[in-house]
């Protein structure tokens, strides 16, 4: 799967917002076939830090992703609320869900 991690910088005044304001694209990304996971978190550290967690089938779905009419419609919607460029970390890794944290199993 191709898993990513990204951080969103969103301007101080739209912090709040930025659910409602990312909602469309986060619904139809969601609904893509190849799509395993798109999950916002809110920084505990930055009120005004969104951080993504995602994750694709595979390489063509993660194309199909950014290829996608909401993909685009995104890039031109999002940028204006955000304070900087988003950072990412991009990855293919051989498994297809979450692992087990095994130094803290819960049995």
């Amino acid at each position: 799967m191709i898993f990513i991690t990204a951080k969103f910088a969103v301007r101080p005044e739209h912090a709040e917002a930025w659910p409602e304001i990312s909602r469309a694209f986060t619904e139809a990304t969601r609904a893509e076939e190849g799509c395993l996971w798109f999950e916002w978190s809110r920084s505990l550290d930055d009120p005004n830090e969104y951080v993504l967690v995602e994750a694709f089938r595979d390489g063509d779905a993660g194309g199909a992703h950014v290829s996608s009419a909401h993909f685009k419609a995104a890039q031109a919607e999002l940028p204006p609320y955000l304070a900087a460029t988003p950072r990412i970390v991009s990855q293919s890794v051989d498994q297809d869900d979450w692992s087990e944290l095994g130094e803290m199993k819960v049995d």
